[in-house]
């Protein structure tokens, strides 16, 4: 199937140019030549486009506000979005990133950097789908226990902590806080979240580190799930797999991206052998979900 890539550019030139890339490459094309066009054309479509690619410098929204209106609706904030920007400087390529954009390029871009990076967020994206379809499966499977977070608990948010082990398979090793009450299993939630990962991986495998945010609707909660590994010829595949995850009654998209640089903080001292407190990053996470639950 051809991928279908929204792009977002005011120069009719550059415009022309990408385009001819993309469909070369035979990708569908949609254009736009501002943001504010951009989400016009988004509205217009019936089904979302598998990537956003999108200049910053803009007349009517620029490339900034156009992403923060796609990154806060829920319809349509999974998409891959990549700016493409004159500004290169790397102040500039800070705050793109710190936006929380999956990419952030320069012009004049090298043709072949292009394609890979495109097609390359098109195909993480379309393995994410899967999981996240699989995740679903699992919890909407009538062997699943139903449950969720009594209200008296709803602004607490729950971390666990979930180890591959070569006999049984996922093992909650470790959560927090230790008197939350919950009627679901924290130790079957754990091992189904992490059970997914099969899905995007395989059985043997996890190749680098990968977040996911899951809406876990059996349970009515919200799950931002961390997976890595580290080198250990003690374990099948010579690796040492492991998950952590948050689960809330609420986490939104730049939520999200805050829980993820905690994660690869803990994941750096956990691979390194660092010692590390576990309520203590629990607090960063409560802070995090605390901060402007309106967004």
């Amino acid at each position: 199937m051809r991928p279908l890539i929204l792009l977002v550019e005011d120069n009719p030139n550059i415009l022309k140019y990408l385009r001819d890339i993309l469909e070369f490459n035979n990708a569908q094309v949609l254009t736009a030549k501002n943001g504010k066009e951009g989400l016009h054309v988004l509205s217009e479509q019936i089904d979302c486009p598998d990537l956003i690619i999108s200049d910053i410098l803009m007349p009517e929204m620029n490339g900034y506000d156009f992403f923060n209106e796609v990154s806060n609706n829920p319809a349509l904030c999974h998409i891959p979005f990549i700016f493409l920007s004159d500004l290169d400087s790397a102040e500039d390529i800070r705050i793109g990133k710190m936006l929380g954009a999956d990419d952030y390029l320069t012009k004049p871009v090298n043709q072949d950097d292009l394609i890979a990076t495109i097609f390359g967020k098109i195909k993480r994206n379309i393995q994410k789908k899967i999981v996240i379809k699989k995740f679903n499966e699992i919890f909407a499977s009538d062997e699943t226990e139903k449950g969720s977070i009594p209200e008296e608990y709803r602004d607490l948010i729950i971390l666990i902590e979930v180890h591959w082990d070569d006999r049984i398979g996922p093992k909650l090793v470790n959560y927090f806080p230790k008197d939350i009450k919950v009627d679901f299993s924290l130790n079957d939630i754990g091992e189904q979240l992490f059970d997914g990962l099969k899905a995007m991986y395989g059985q043997d495998y996890v190749v680098e580190a990968e977040g996911l945010l899951i809406n876990v609707k059996r349970f009515n909660v919200m799950a931002y799930v961390f997976f890595d590994s580290y080198p250990d010829d003690s374990y099948r595949g010579g690796e040492k797999q492991y998950m952590f995850s948050v689960i809330s009654s609420r986490i939104t998209y730049f939520q999200s991206l805050k829980i993820k640089e905690i994660f690869i903080e803990i994941s750096s001292k956990y691979k390194k052998k660092e010692k590390w407190e576990f309520k203590e990053f629990w607090n960063y996470f409560l802070d995090i979900l605390s901060l402007n639950p309106t967004i």
